[in-house]
């Protein structure tokens, strides 16, 4: 048997345009990840009988995550399985840390573990195909299973191009206590729309090698139809516009963070309501794989 760990890094998007709908029924984004350092702990064993998940932790809903064969760690192994024919037995262990539904990318983040720990174990690594079994899983995953800090993706999150890091900043997530199911974030923000079809961007990659483009343009197209359906999401963002030069909620929701100045020290004051307030940095580059066993 033989095992590593991997701390499963969790994201923000400082940047997220919703594009035009394709054919197939997915809309194409074009998205500014940033990584940062709150993760779930992710253990894998291989050489092992049959396969199996177990999930537990402090931000495990009390329904659980469903049956094994519907988690993205579960079908990321899967997916590395059918493209390597590799490992055959796999065992799973993850202690959840970054809130599930919370638009942080948790369950790609633990898919990202997966690969890479896989990976870093592999008889046969696969290189920069890997990148390519990440992208098949999600639009968060093949960002969160490559080495970047920072990147520009388009897409479905697939085209990706890693950016250089920028200087450590303090993340404060206020996490309230209702979830938002991006289907419904999809649906709303379609409604609003009509049969606009919005065009790309195109963020300019030169412009991103500080803060300062970043704390001008942030935005995120779902933040007013979440907002509005979601009074409280709205309130936290509003408080935390007044105290951070940064203020923006993450993927569809419903996290809602802030980043200090950069290289600032001081700590955001905790905010009212029925929320979680979790304080963490951004992330310079991806966690190592450890190997244990």
């Amino acid at each position: 048997m033989r095992a590593a760990r991997v701390l499963a890094q969790a994201k923000v998007n400082l940047v997220l345009h919703v594009l035009a709908r394709e054919t197939s029924g997915y809309h194409s984004i074009e998205t500014l990840f940033q990584r940062i350092e709150l993760g779930d702990d992710v253990t894998l064993r291989v050489g092992v009988p049959g396969r199996s998940l177990d999930c537990d932790g402090p931000t495990m809903p009390a329904e659980g995550l469903g049956a094994p064969e519907r988690n993205l760690a579960y079908r990321a192994a899967l997916a590395y399985a059918d493209a390597t024919g590799w490992p055959d037995g796999f065992e799973i262990e993850i202690e959840k840390r970054i809130p599930v539904g919370g638009g942080l990318g948790g369950g790609s983040a633990d898919a990202a573990a997966v690969l890479r720990a896989l990976e870093a174990m592999s008889p046969r690594p696969v290189g920069a195909r890997l990148l390519e079994v990440a992208g098949s899983l999600g639009a968060d995953v093949a960002f969160l299973t490559s080495d970047a800090s920072l990147a520009l993706a388009w897409g479905r999150g697939e085209r990706m191009l890693a950016l250089a890091p920028l200087p450590v900043r303090n993340v404060v997530l206020v996490i309230p206590s209702v979830g938002v199911s991006t289907a419904d974030a999809y649906r709303w923000l379609a409604e609003e729309r009509g049969d606009y079809q919005p065009r790309g961007r195109l963020i300019d990659a030169a412009a991103l090698t500080s803060w300062d483009w970043i704390d001008r343009n942030a935005a995120n197209d779902f933040e007013p139809v979440v907002a509005a359906r979601h009074p409280e999401i709205a309130r936290q963002l509003a408080w935390l516009r007044a105290e951070a030069p940064l203020a923006l909620m993450s993927g569809s929701g419903s996290t809602v963070f802030a980043l200090d100045e950069p290289g600032g020290g001081r700590r955001l004051r905790p905010v009212d309501g029925d929320v979680r307030v979790v304080v963490s940095r951004t992330a310079p580059s991806a966690a190592a794989v450890e190997l244990v066993g």
